[in-house]
């Protein structure tokens, strides 16, 4: 049996039961979770192994990368910005970035970059990794790209491209890079273990992530043995020309190595965020109310930052997605805790949000990265949490 350390305060046991559950039946391998309820952490769990090849345990203070759980954080960074004044979400993005007047986007404004609306899910001609880690030449690409639909018309999942278009906004706004504004006006205040970016110092906690093939690979069964829901996804999967594959494949080769120094190092506010549940707990607890004397965002701005501003079948997801600027708001299949609940998950499981009806704001983070709809680690988590406050 699993054992499993940290904290839980009397009430939310649901939650350790759970976790122990996830380890004991659904492959959690190394993970940690932790939960804020009204500013103060009363779920602080972690266990299971963090390398699986030398058998390091998984110990408080392992980093996890989180993939797109890391949108949350540079969406916190830019309504900072917005805040402060220094950064006009309705503004045109051209205003900050010149260069990305070319080719038909003088008008779109930030709020569209932050909420998956402006038509730039792709490039015609990816770019190389080395190019994407450089920062420089990707942004330049999606400079000067068109966009593959009418921006304002349609949504759909900027998967790759979010974290260089919402990043070189914060660059060009800030003064600096997106991973530094993070790191000096989010992370230290608070003092989080979360980093887009990650210092070389940083290197030996971090766990190593294993890759679990799909139960049932969609792609391979005959259209009218997939549900109904997925069939418009598993059709575009099939297509190498369709945007829900172009969208994931902005650099040649398509497919990134996030377990190496040189991608854990770059800034890649998309989808290499590397930190702790805590880490994530606390930084949506902070947006929420006040976290030992601090709070990052007035009530006005979360109000504004949280507003829906997409709802409808993603153009790359080919399923229904909600969005406002910069967050993932509550559907069907990911209910959160609450309908005013915001935040975002990452690619095989990861999850942080924040709901501040409940005052609840919540982490989960694990190194075993299972793909497709049958992982039920981080909702099986969120229903304990429901279990809880009931």
């Amino acid at each position: 049996m699993t054992t499993i350390d940290g904290e839980v305060e009397a009430g939310f046991e649901p939650v350790r039961a759970a976790f122990e559950a996830n380890f004991a039946r659904h492959g959690d391998i190394g993970a940690a979770v932790c939960v804020y309820h009204d500013g103060r952490p009363v779920v602080d769990l972690w266990s299971g192994v963090a390398d699986p090849d030398t058998g390091r345990p998984w110990t408080r203070d392992t980093l996890q990368l989180v993939y797109s759980a890391t949108k949350g954080a540079t969406a916190t960074a830019a309504h900072l910005l917005a805040q402060r004044g220094a950064l006009d979400l309705d503004a045109p993005v051209a205003k900050y970035w010149p260069e990305f007047a070319a080719n038909g986007k003088a008008d779109i404004p930030v709020r569209r970059l932050l909420s998956h609306q402006a038509g730039l899910v792709a490039l015609d001609q990816p770019v190389t990794l080395a190019e994407a880690l450089a920062w420089e030449p990707m942004v330049a690409a999606l400079a000067a790209q068109r966009p593959l639909w009418a921006p304002g018309t349609a949504h759909g999942y900027h998967g790759r491209t979010f974290g260089w278009l919402v990043g070189e906004v914060i660059r060009r706004v800030s003064g600096r890079t997106p991973g530094r504004f993070f790191a000096d006006e989010i992370a230290a205040p608070l003092g989080l273990d979360f980093f887009i970016g990650l210092p070389g110092s940083e290197r030996d906690r971090v766990s190593r992530m294993v890759y679990q093939e799909p139960e049932v690979d969609f792609t391979a069964l005959p259209p009218e043995s997939i549900p109904a829901e997925f069939r418009d996804m598993v059709a575009a999967l099939r297509d190498p020309n369709s945007l829900t594959n172009r969208a994931f494949s902005v650099t040649d080769p398509a497919e990134i190595d996030f377990n190496s120094p040189e991608v854990q190092a770059a800034e890649l506010p998309a989808s290499n965020g590397i930190g702790t549940a805590r880490g994530l707990a606390r930084m949506y607890a902070a947006l929420i109310g006040e976290v030992d004397g601090v709070r990052l965002l007035t009530p006005d701005t979360l109000a504004s930052a949280t507003e829906e501003q997409a709802d409808g079948v993603d153009q790359v997801m080919m399923v229904p997605t909600r969005f406002s600027s910069g967050y993932m708001l509550p559907t069907e299949t990911n209910p959160m805790t609450g309908p005013n609940s915001f935040g975002h998950p990452g690619r095989g499981g990861s999850l942080g949000f924040a709901d501040p009806e409940h005052g609840i704001a919540f982490g989960y983070v694990m190194n075993n990265i299972i793909e497709g709809p049958n992982d039920m680690r981080a909702m099986s988590l969120v229903d304990a949490v429901r279990r809880s406050l009931a």
